[in-house]
C-alpha cells in the first residue's frame, strides 16, 4: 500500500512545529530517532497486534520507521506526529498481511487430542508467538478507545485478531484499542467511512465469537495480587515437585493446553491429567521455573534439566488464562528464543541444595 503525503490524511488539528522535526526535514537523522523514541513502543505493540508475532511487529515497525524517515520531508505538520505514524505503521502492518500467513495456535489446526502425544514442531505453521508485557503501555491510548492496552494484547484478543481480514484488523484497533475515528480511520487507510463501518461491524462480531466477555484483566482485578501471586507459584511449585494433586486442583474441569510449535493440544481435565502424568510430570526428568507475564496474563517461565543436580534449560514460556481463582488455559510456548525477548536467561545453574549435597 502506498504511504501518504501525510497532509492527505485529514480532519486532525495542527500542532506546533517541533525543533527537532525542523531538523529531521532537514535531514537530521538523530533528530528524527528523537521524534519517535516516545512512540516506539506503543508502535511496535500495534504492530504486534496486527501481526501476531513479536519478530514480525519488529520487522514492520523497522519498515514503518524507514518509510517515516525517507518521507518525513512531506510531512507538512497538520496532523499530530502521532497519527501520521500509525498510518504508516498500518499501512506497512496491511502490507505483511497481504505477503504472509496468519498467525496460529494449535486449535486452530484441528480437534484436541484424548490423550498424550509426543508431537514434533511444526515449522511449517506461522504460530502465534507471547509477547513481553514490558512492550505493553498502560491505559487506554485515546479517549474514545473500548479496550485497555492490556486487554488489547491478551492472548484470546490477539488470536481471533488473526481470523480477520487485514483491512478489518486494522479498522477494528484504530478505532476500539486506539481511539481514532471512523473519518480519521477512512483518511488513514485511504477508503471511505462506509468501508471502514462495515468492516468494523464484520471485527466485532468475529471478535466476539473467539473472545469471552469477562477479560483477563477483570479477571485479574477479581482476584487481587496477593492471590493469583499464590495461584502462580503454586501452579509453578506443582511442576518442581512433579506433584498431580496440587496441580489438578488448580485446573477447572474444561482447562485447555496446548503447546506451540506443537499442533496437538488437549481439552477438558481427563486429557490434560493423561498428558500432564505421561510427559511434563512423567517423561521429563526435573522442572525449574521463574515467574514472568506475557499478554497481560500471569506467566511462568519453565527450565528443564537431566535431574535437579545439573543446570536447566529455557522450555517454554507458559501463559496462565484464569476463570476464577483457577487456571482455564495453559499455553506453553516451547522454544529457549522466547527466552531473550522476555529477558530471562536461557539457562539456570543447579539448584544451590543439590551443589552442597555434593
Amino acid at each position: 500500500m502506498t504511504d501518504p503525503s501525510f497532509e492527505q490524511v485529514a480532519g486532525m488539528s495542527p500542532e506546533a512545529e517541533d525543533p527537532d522535526l525542523v531538523r529531521a526535514r532537514a535531514g537530521d537523522e538523530a533528530a528524527f530517532g528523537r521524534l519517535v523514541a516516545p512512540l516506539r513502543r506503543e508502535l511496535h505493540g500495534h504492530c504486534y497486534r496486527m501481526l501476531g508475532s513479536p519478530h514480525d511487529a519488529d520487522d514492520a515497525l523497522q519498515e514503518a520507521l524507514l518509510r517515516a524517515w525517507r518521507g518525513v520531508g512531506r510531512y507538512a505538520g497538520r496532523g499530530p506526529l502521532r497519527s501520521w505514524l500509525y498510518t504508516i505503521a498500518t499501512r506497512t502492518c496491511l502490507d505483511a498481511v497481504e505477503t504472509r500467513r496468519r498467525r496460529a495456535l494449535p486449535v486452530d489446526l484441528g480437534p484436541s487430542s484424548d490423550q498424550a502425544v509426543l508431537g514434533v514442531a511444526r515449522t511449517e505453521v506461522a504460530w502465534l508467538g507471547p509477547y513481553p508485557d514490558t512492550g505493553i503501555t498502560a491505559g487506554p491510548l485515546g479517549p474514545h478507545a473500548r479496550y485497555e492496552q492490556r486487554e488489547a494484547v491478551e492472548l484470546a484478543f490477539v488470536a481471533a485478531l488473526q481470523h480477520l481480514p487485514g483491512n478489518q484488523r486494522a479498522a477494528l484497533l484504530l478505532f476500539d484499542v486506539l481511539g481514532y475515528s471512523v473519518a480519521e480511520i477512512a483518511a488513514m487507510m485511504a477508503t471511505s467511512a462506509t468501508s471502514v463501518n462495515s468492516a468494523l461491524a464484520r471485527a466485532r462480531r468475529i471478535v466476539a465469537e473467539r473472545v469471552p466477555a469477562l477479560s483477563q484483566q477483570q479477571t485479574l482485578r477479581d482476584i487481587g495480587d496477593a492471590r493469583l501471586r499464590e495461584v502462580v507459584t503454586a501452579f509453578a511449585a506443582a511442576f518442581e515437585r512433579r506433584d498431580m494433586d496440587a496441580l489438578l486442583a488448580l485446573l477447572t474441569e474444561d482447562v485447555t493446553w496446548s503447546m506451540p510449535p506443537l499442533a496437538e493440544w488437549y481439552a477438558g481435565l481427563d486429557a490434560v491429567t493423561d498428558f500432564a502424568a505421561e510427559v511434563p510430570l512423567g517423561i521429563c526428568p526435573s522442572w525449574r521455573s521463574l515467574p514472568t507475564s506475557a499478554n497481560g496474563q500471569p506467566a511462568v517461565a519453565f527450565y528443564l534439566g537431566d535431574d535437579r543436580t545439573k543446570a536447566h534449560h529455557g522450555w517454554s514460556i507458559t501463559v496462565l488464562t484464569l476463570r476464577g481463582e483457577r487456571v482455564a488455559g495453559i499455553t506453553s510456548f516451547v522454544g529457549a528464543d522466547h527466552f531473550t525477548r522476555f529477558a530471562l536467561p536461557v539457562s539456570v545453574a543447579e539448584e544451590a541444595g543439590a551443589r552442597a549435597a555434593r
